[in-house]
């Protein structure tokens, strides 16, 4: 895979406003190691190879462990691994990125509205939109991931 165009260089203002958004959502008073769960299922079901790459680096080093790491695309499947907060994300951030097909029914929202506060679910859904948009631009230009630079 060959990069088409660096976004980020090409039109820095542009960047640096996600940029914004992503720096707010660090303080946002989310967890670190939810919206990198997060933003991993949201790439992972957008195909973004530099997103999945980075993001996965990230949990690592915030000391997930490798066992969770590899079972978020089937994080329904994998009993207690996950806590009930983060089944809540990823299953909104899997229904949230999947908008065209699901509409986000009635049922989904009123879950995670049980769970996060409004601000809080506010906030994830930001997260959620963030990852979709810089989904698009990494497979959209073909930003390499990290493993790939290297090899």
């Amino acid at each position: 895979m060959s990069n088409r165009l660096n976004y980020a260089s090409a039109a820095p203002e542009g960047y640096k406003a996600f940029g914004g958004v992503y720096v707010y959502l660090q303080n946002c008073g989310l967890s670190a190691e939810l919206i990198d769960l997060v933003y991993l299922r949201v790439s992972q079901i957008n195909g973004c190879a530099f997103c999945i790459d980075m993001h996965s680096r990230d949990l690592l080093k915030l000391g997930v462990a490798v066992d969770k790491l590899v079972l978020v695309p089937v994080w329904h499947d994998a009993g207690n691994v996950f806590t009930h907060r983060e089944r809540v994300a990823l299953s909104w951030a899997e229904t949230v990125t999947r908008v065209g097909e699901t509409g986000v029914p009635d049922a989904d929202y009123a879950a995670a509205a049980a769970e996060f506060s409004d601000k809080e679910l506010a906030d994830l859904t930001y997260g959620i939109s963030l990852m979709n948009a810089f989904n698009r631009l990494g497979v959209t230009f073909r930003s390499k991931p990290a493993a790939a630079e290297k090899a």
